[in-house]
């Protein structure tokens, strides 16, 4: 019996077991392979050094800028060198890995090649999780039960606390990690909104290495083909220029759906239960970012666990303070703003977002409005609303 049984070793699971670990709790931490690469663009911001300082000691290049593109490439820059902290760029399975190790190493016990079916039930309560295995199923019992398994999670849906993700309100990614000759900005990354509802992204990992991959978002995808979409992307005579030889070296390439409209707050907590991660939509829209909001949900479900473990009181109501928690609350609030926005970013092929770039390239209050929007997650003005419409 432990008292905290974790689906999902990823960054929300990680995190999550890292700290019932270090308070000394018994977690289980349950993954379906460690050695499978998620399909992400790997783009962390600075707050990241919060939960993991230990990355600062590794070879990461510093992040310090950041260019966006329009559908008809208008461009918006913004370095925020010697402003704030940087940034980083990873490899999504060294990067689990890492924060795995760290997970054991706090004392939490890891159980690779666990995939997860279904809970255990005994006398109409959950128990526990159980997993198949190479050589058939295991049950694994805990006190609570976290779901961190992702969007392919099959205990999210037989937890009666959220339905199957429908395709029209996730989005969907393709990318791959190339290495050759290129004229990238080792210290910037680049974000290219699309005509369609989607963008593309090239992120450095090193001097030779970059993630490159585009995604496609809500009613978009029952309308582009992502695979023609991502060849289209590569091909742009715009992102080509980055690229001065013809052939790259593919080390790596997937595909995989996010959430697309914010955390599924009514999902969030159950009975013995909670739902961190991307299972649980801690996904920024418009931005795709991931690995943070992931990683707090992480942090604030553990701390939860450990109140009600040490309180004894594992009742729903005693969960119910994760969803209540002023993180969850705070990245709720601005992934619905988010949200709100992608409609009129995207209106008539782009051109909202389009004219909101041009106008930021020659007005500095503009300019600073709309940084702080994407980056900051500040809501933009009625009046520069009224001035994209006019």
């Amino acid at each position: 019996m432990f008292d905290v049984v974790i689906s999902g070793a990823g960054p929300a699971g990680c995190r999550c077991a890292q700290v019932l670990a270090e308070k000394g709790f018994e977690v289980a931490l349950i993954e379906r392979d460690t050695n499978w690469r998620k399909p992400c663009g790997g783009a962390v911001s600075s707050r990241i050094f919060k939960y993991y300082p230990q990355l600062r000691k590794l070879n990461y290049a510093p992040i310090t800028g950041i260019t966006m593109y329009s559908g008809d490439y208008h461009e918006l820059s913004y370095s925020w060198k010697n402003i704030r902290d940087y940034s980083i760029n990873v490899d999504r399975l060294e990067f689990d890995n890492f924060i795995r190790a760290i997970a054991v190493d706090a004392g939490a016990h890891l159980f690779d090649k666990n995939l997860s079916v279904d809970f255990i039930t005994k006398n109409n309560r959950r128990i526990g999780i159980k997993t198949k295995i190479p050589s058939g199923t295991k049950e694994y019992s805990g006190k609570i039960l976290i779901v961190a398994d992702g969007m392919s999670s099959k205990l999210a849906p037989k937890s009666g606390l959220k339905g199957k993700w429908k395709i029209d309100e996730i989005g969907l990614c393709k990318c791959a990690i190339m290495v050759g000759e290129n004229s990238l900005d080792k210290h910037s990354i680049s974000l290219f909104f699309r005509a369609y509802k989607g963008y593309g992204w090239i992120f450095p990992l090193d001097e030779n290495r970059f993630n490159i991959g585009c995604g496609t978002w809500l009613d978009e995808n029952l309308t582009t083909n992502l695979n023609q979409a991502f060849d289209e992307f590569l091909n742009d005579s715009h992102i080509k220029k980055f690229f001065p030889i013809s052939q790259y070296k593919e080390i790596w390439k997937g595909a995989y759906p996010i959430p697309a409209l914010g955390v599924k707050e009514k999902c969030l907590y159950g009975e013995t239960i909670m739902i961190i991660g991307d299972a649980a939509g801690f996904v920024s829209p418009i931005s795709g970012e991931g690995i943070h909001p992931c990683v707090v949900s992480g942090q604030t479900a553990a701390e939860v666990a450990i109140n009600a473990l040490e309180t004894e009181d594992i009742s729903t109501q005693s969960l119910k303070k994760y969803k209540q928690h002023p993180n969850i609350k705070k990245m709720i609030r601005n992934f619905k703003m988010k949200v709100s926005m992608v409609e009129f970013l995207f209106e008539n092929k782009g051109q909202n977002l389009s004219k909101m770039f041009e106008l930021a390239g020659t007005d500095d209050k503009i300019r600073e409005e709309v940084i702080n929007m994407f980056l900051f997650s500040i809501p933009p003005s009625k009046e520069l609303l009224l001035k994209i419409q006019t």
